[in-house]
């Protein structure tokens, strides 16, 4: 799987989904109900780390199978959605590599 652009492009896209699930579930609660900000300085930098290894994995995987304009974009606006890099990963999963 990591043998691909394609293949680190999802790789990459479902750590950086379960980081953002990860904010916003479990950190953010904590932050504000348990008063307990380290959760969204940790959370926060570790997802932000993901994001923008997936924002270059998008831009390798772009240039190496010619993604259209709008597949990049589709593929940008799904990691800001919750869940969206999940459905995003289901639609190409038998894209080839």
């Amino acid at each position: 799987m990591l043998h691909s652009a394609l293949g680190r492009f999802r790789v990459i896209g479902i750590m950086e989904g379960i980081s953002y699930l990860v904010l916003l579930g479990i950190a953010m609660p904590l932050k504000y109900f348990l008063h307990m900000p380290a959760a969204v300085k940790i959370a926060g930098s570790l997802h932000g780390l993901l994001f923008v290894l997936y924002v270059l994995a998008l831009a390798h995987v772009t240039m190496t199978n010619r993604w259209s304009v709008w597949k990049v974009a589709g593929a940008f606006i799904a990691s800001l959605l919750p869940f969206g890099n999940f459905v995003l990963d289901a639609r190409i999963k038998h894209e080839k590599a």
